[in-house]
């Protein structure tokens, strides 16, 4: 008899402790004047317009019409299971990534002159993410290149 109580318990707690792992969306992500939000101290963040190694990570290179190439990330992004588009302007997207537990805010900027699309994944909450935004960014990435139609 005890056993189930107990499983109750522990599954209120964990409920009550859930949305603390969401954290509600930030206010301050966005592209202003052509760039992304700075990455907040903590390594919980990867941005290809970071100037220090430890966010840093490199923006998607493409090459011929910058239309096509967002294009072709919004189709990469549209079959992950984890992500979901919640803003979208004009050569900029705005997503939510989700793990089992937590949430982390993604966002990309079509660069037409570089013929790069800048990148930056964040965590909502935590300091550490074990790495788990520049894995992610870096499996985009990949599909992303392999979508590319060859020339």
């Amino acid at each position: 008899m005890k056993f189930p109580m107990l499983r109750v318990m522990l599954t209120g707690m964990l409920a009550g402790l859930l949305p603390a792992c969401v954290g509600g969306r930030p206010d301050n992500l966005g592209a202003r004047n052509g760039t992304l939000s700075p990455c907040p101290s903590s390594p919980n963040c990867v941005s290809s317009q970071a100037t220090d190694e430890r966010h840093r990570i490199a923006p998607l290179a493409f090459r011929g019409d910058p239309d096509r190439a967002f294009t072709r990330l919004k189709q990469v992004l549209g079959r992950r299971d984890d992500t979901k588009i919640i803003e979208e302007q004009a050569g900029y997207l705005r997503v939510e990534l989700r793990t089992t537990f937590f949430v982390d805010d993604g966002e990309f900027l079509l660069d037409r002159e570089q013929r790069v699309i800048h990148v930056r994944s964040a965590s909502r909450v935590g300091y550490s993410d074990l790495g788990k935004n520049r894995r992610r960014m870096e499996e985009i990435r990949r599909a992303f290149t392999q979508a590319e139609p060859k020339s």
